[in-house]
């Protein structure tokens, strides 16, 4: 069966308003819940980006049994892998062992913040792989002594451990960050459904392991009113990973997404309230091979009635209709 999660995306709700929602989403029936680490929004729009890590402490508190994720941390610059490593841990004895990890390359939208540069993207998934082999060693317990060419440690170790091993997700995109997740994740994460990097993922090394996926949607009544508010807040999302990742601010989006139209966008997210058209925008994930999908409901204000509808109409549907591949 494929599960579907809820995505608390911080770039759009105040943080207190993030956590009553996941409890919502939990009461109301999401299999699982994630959380976007942003340091800026995408679009002035959106208007919010809380930090991640105090969110998920409190929703952790908040909530009894909806497994927690990131999707996804940046170990890279913003943060150094070894302090990953211990609030994943942290994260991971807090919700009682329903947290995971995910982790990506990162967009300069949020990591400039540090003032060391933007590196090319093949520096990035190099550093990223050291990022990742840090993690696991932390997580292994003992003592850390680690020399890279992009990462020092000295001497860590994480006292408290969890007694479930925290699990690792990579974000892919192409053959480099697949043949990372295959050979050192423990699920796969990504943004695009395409078989393409499911086979890719599989043939790393990742065949049985779990792959999540997330889409945009936009609940509304009016589907008008909800294809203006997709536009508005996430027209962003068409740009792609050979864009986003490199553009530095919300002003950059904008920019770059002057010239897409309301019509553009609700011809490619669930707009509206047709259970029809959430079925069929949904299933090229099911029919790519992956086992979870994140909707990410657009609109801080529209949570309530949307997370009410998705337990009534939604879920029900998506279970029937797409059980899985």
């Amino acid at each position: 069966m494929t599960d579907f999660g809820y995505t608390m995306l911080c770039e759009q709700s105040r943080p207190d308003h993030l956590v009553r929602d996941v409890q919502m989403a939990e009461k109301a029936g999401f299999d699982f819940s994630v959380i976007s680490d942003h340091y800026n929004p995408w679009l002035e729009e959106q208007g919010h980006s809380g930090y991640a890590w105090s969110i998920l402490g409190a929703a952790a508190q908040a909530t009894e049994q909806i497994p927690l994720m990131t999707y996804v941390t940046c170990p890279i610059l913003r943060y150094h892998p070894a302090v990953v490593a211990q609030k994943a841990a942290t994260m991971q004895i807090l919700s009682g062992g329903r947290f995971r990890l995910g982790l990506g390359a990162g967009e300069n939208l949020n990591e400039h913040v540090v003032g060391k540069g933007w590196p090319a993207v093949g520096t990035r998934h190099e550093m990223l792989a050291e990022a990742v082999e840090i993690i696991s060693a932390l997580f292994d317990g003992g003592n850390v002594n680690f020399r890279g060419d992009y990462f020092d440690v000295e001497s860590a170790h994480l006292y408290d451990v969890p007694e479930t091993r925290v699990p690792i997700g990579i974000a892919v995109s192409g053959s480099q960050s697949c043949a990372l997740a295959g050979e050192k994740a423990d699920l796969m994460v990504a943004t695009e459904p395409e078989p393409e990097l499911t086979r890719m993922f599989d043939e790393a090394g990742g065949a049985g392991k779990p792959r999540v996926g997330q889409i945009a949607v936009s609940y509304d009544t009016d589907r008008d009113a909800a294809v203006q508010r997709a536009h508005e807040q996430f027209r962003w999302f068409g740009l792609g990973w050979k864009v986003n990742p490199d553009l530095p601010a919300p002003s950059s989006f904008a920019a770059a997404t002057r010239f897409v139209t309301p019509e553009q966008v609700g011809a490619q997210l669930p707009c509206g309230d047709d259970i029809d058209e959430y079925v069929d925008k949904i299933r090229p994930f099911v029919d790519a091979g992956f086992t979870e999908v994140a909707l990410v409901q657009i609109g801080g204000d529209r949570q309530g009635p949307f997370i009410r509808w998705a337990e009534q109409e939604l879920l029900p549907a998506l279970r029937s209709l797409l059980p899985g591949s």
